[in-house]
This record gives C-alpha cells, sequence and structure tokens, in this order.
C-alpha cells in the first residue's frame, strides 16, 4: 500500500489546475464561488465526461458549461425523485394490501408466506434494525407500547426503503408476483421484478447526489412492449421503465415529461441529451 501524499488546495490553486488541464475561466471570481459551495473533488466528477486525457480538458471546454450540466444534473434529480416518492408510497399501498389480506397482517412473519429462495431470518433481522433505527417514529413507539413491538405488514413497509419493498416483491412467491402484476400493470412480473430493482438504484443515485449525466447504471430494465428498441443502462431506459411503475400515466405524460421539457430548455441540453440515452 503506497503512501498518500496529496495535499490540500487552495481555491486559487483549484482554479489554477483546472485552467491547466485546459479548462476556460472566463468568471474566476463565479468559479470561486462555485468551489466555495461545491467541492472540487465532487465537481471534478462533472469535468470527467469533458476529458480527453488523463489531465487534460477537451478543446472548448468552460467553466460555465461544465456548471451548466451540473445544475441541470441537480434538477433533474429533485424532478424524477418527486415521481418515484410515488412510486415507492404506490408499492407500499399495494404490496402490503395484497400480502396482508392474503396472509394475514402478520403473514410476513411467517417464512411459508413467501417463495422458497427467501431468507426469512436474514429478512427478519433487517426488519428489527429498520424499527429499532426508526424508534422515535411515532407510529412505531405506538405499536410498541400497545402491542410489545409487534407491528402489521401496512406499519412495517412504510419503514422499507425502496430496495427493501423491490426484494420484497422478489421474494414474494410466484404466483402472487403473478397475481399482483395481473391486477395492477400490464407487464410480466419479472419485468416488474427487474423494473424495480432498477428503479431503486435510480432513487439511490437521486438520492445521494450522484451524477446522472453520462453515466450509465449497472443494470438493464427487462424488456417490454413499451421499448421501441431493446432497453440499455442509460437514464432514458430507466425513465421508461419508471414511467411504466408509475400510477398515474396521464399525470407522468402531462406533468413529468413536460417539466423535463422545461428543463432541457431552460438550460440549453437539448443537443447534450445523447449523454443520458435520448
Amino acid at each position: 500500500m503506497s503512501a498518500y501524499t496529496k495535499t490540500p488546495a487552495t481555491l486559487r490553486q483549484q482554479i489554477e489546475t483546472l485552467e491547466k488541464r485546459g479548462c476556460i475561466i472566463n468568471d474566476r471570481e463565479y468559479a470561486e464561488e462555485c468551489l466555495t459551495r461545491i467541492s472540487y473533488y465532487r465537481l471534478a466528477h462533472y469535468f470527467e465526461p469533458f476529458r480527453c486525457g488523463k489531465h487534460s480538458y477537451k478543446e472548448g471546454t468552460t467553466f460555465g458549461a461544465v456548471m451548466n450540466v451540473y445544475d441541470f444534473d441537480r434538477c433533474l434529480r429533485r424532478l424524477i425523485m418527486t415521481y418515484l416518492e410515488e412510486t415507492e408510497i404506490y408499492f407500499r399501498a399495494i404490496i402490503s394490501n395484497f400480502h396482508a389480506l392474503k396472509y394475514g397482517a402478520l403473514g410476513y412473519l411467517n417464512a411459508a408466506s413467501f417463495d422458497n429462495r427467501h431468507n426469512h431470518s436474514a429478512f427478519l433481522s433487517k426488519i428489527e434494525r429498520l424499527v429499532e433505527s426508526n424508534e422515535k417514529e411515532q407510529f412505531v413507539i405506538h405499536h410498541k407500547k400497545k402491542y410489545g413491538g409487534v407491528m402489521p405488514l401496512w406499519a412495517v413497509t412504510e419503514l422499507f426503503s425502496f430496495g427493501t419493498l423491490a426484494y420484497f416483491y422478489a421474494d414474494m412467491k410466484e404466483s402472487d408476483q403473478k397475481e399482483l402484476a395481473d391486477r395492477y400493470f400490464s407487464l410480466n412480473y419479472r419485468c416488474i421484478e427487474s423494473r424495480l430493482m432498477c428503479m431503486s438504484d435510480l432513487r439511490n443515485a437521486c438520492a445521494h447526489y450522484s451524477r446522472l449525466y453520462d453515466n450509465p447504471f449497472e443494470d438493464t430494465p427487462k424488456s417490454a412492449s413499451d421499448y421501441e428498441t431493446a432497453p440499455d443502462n442509460t437514464l432514458k431506459s430507466y425513465l421508461i421503465a419508471a414511467r411504466s411503475l408509475y400510477p398515474d400515466k396521464e399525470k407522468w405524460d402531462n406533468e413529468f415529461v413536460s417539466s423535463l421539457n422545461g428543463l432541457i430548455e431552460k438550460y440549453g441540453m437539448k443537443d447534450k441529451m445523447s449523454a443520458y440515452g435520448f
């Protein structure tokens, strides 16, 4: 293991480094202001798509252009999160209602209510950790005082992350997955499982402020008729998957698409949307 030798740099030194690498900075005061509120380390991640070598940027790269991409990406994440939130809440409702009505309010505590591949002990341990980390929530306090901590599924799912929700669906019995898919979606149950996992990744990327611009995801959503061409791991394919799981397609088409177009126009990103798969 080699010793770490890098030393901190002042704002002036950071700006000088960007300029040495070919970044055009017309307003140094603006650049310094940006680097004051956004760390150089974080902003450097947005310079990656503009690189033409290890320590150089493409000809004509300006600090303002990179910041424009940064700001568009930031607003795009916020927009996507708004709609993913509704999707997550929707799935909490339909999954908890379906499972509880079929197996009882506490049916999730019984391994027999899941598929054979389900690791029930790990699942129960996960729920225990979720309850402990949310012990100050009023509904958790209520169930501890009145029922000794025993919580019905519709309460437990309020503690689920998008990822836990996706794995819950994936571990349901195949017949239950099919029944739920047929009842609420025009998609194969395997498509729903795949797309839920992808939405969990998208949600995490947005929640942790990860760069979406020119930064493909690890997985590819399963294909269905809503894809004109085979899906890939770009944001475009993920947004098509997001629409398929969203509870109100008309609202998505009218509100989300309109808001997205508005952002593209505001930041002049029309010619750069290929970096998102468009």
